[in-house]
């Protein structure tokens, strides 16, 4: 006999994150999660995404860590309501911390919610959080090998961020073999190279963004 330890939890965590989606799609928001490994620098590019897009949206962020504040506080710094989610050890979000997330957030003056997801390139493909889109995020200095050694997160994410592209000719990175690997895993997501504590790329990453919130049929 085999059983499945998981299943319940998962669809435990599906039925919250439909009910999640009900709810942000009843309040116009869209929500974008944000998955990397730590170091990828996540906190950056959601720092520039915000600079870019705050004229025109307004931003909240869901913060999920293991432990600590210190990026909800970089966040809130910047003038942008940051709710900091500790896992207490897990290696994702899921769906009913993002609940009690957004319980603190004014839903009725938000435009778009950013998860940053906790630092894991495996467990965070698992589970839905209700969002309207996954991307993730790849800096140069973990190598292009990494969509094959880590194939879920890349085909199951809308767009990919190359984050870091500044310091390419210090790293051993064949930008070649790494679209040629996302081109076989997810032929239909875009890459999107950044250098995001320089601006380097931002502008073509959030028009490109901009373009799916507006597209909402809640926004139309």
């Amino acid at each position: 006999m085999h059983i499945d330890l998981a299943k319940p939890i998962l669809d435990k965590n599906e039925k919250i994150a439909a009910e999640n989606r009900a709810l942000f799609d009843e309040k116009g928001i869209f929500v974008l999660d944000l998955m990397a490994s730590p170091g990828s620098g996540k906190t950056s590019v959601i720092l520039a995404t915000i600079e870019a897009l705050r004229d025109k949206y307004s931003i909240a962020v869901i913060e999920g860590d293991i432990a600590s504040s210190v990026d909800a506080e970089k966040i809130k710094a910047h003038g942008i309501p940051a709710v900091q989610v500790n896992t207490g050890g897990a290696c994702h979000l899921e769906s009913d911390m993002v609940r009690r997330a957004v319980e603190v957030l004014d839903l009725d003056n938000l435009d778009l919610i950013i998860i940053e997801n906790v630092g894991n390139l495996v467990c965070p493909t698992d589970f839905y959080l209700g969002e309207n889109m996954k991307v993730m995020i790849l800096s140069v200095p973990e190598g292009h090998d990494k969509p094959l050694k880590y194939p879920g997160v890349f085909q199951i994410s809308e767009a990919i961020i190359l984050n870091k592209v500044d310091t390419m000719p210090v790293f051993d990175f064949d930008e070649g073999e790494f679209r040629k690997s996302v081109g076989e895993l997810n032929p239909k997501a875009p890459i999107f190279p950044l250098a995001a504590t320089k601006g380097s790329g931002v502008t073509e990453w959030t028009s490109w963004l901009s373009s799916h919130i507006d597209a909402m049929p809640s926004r139309r």
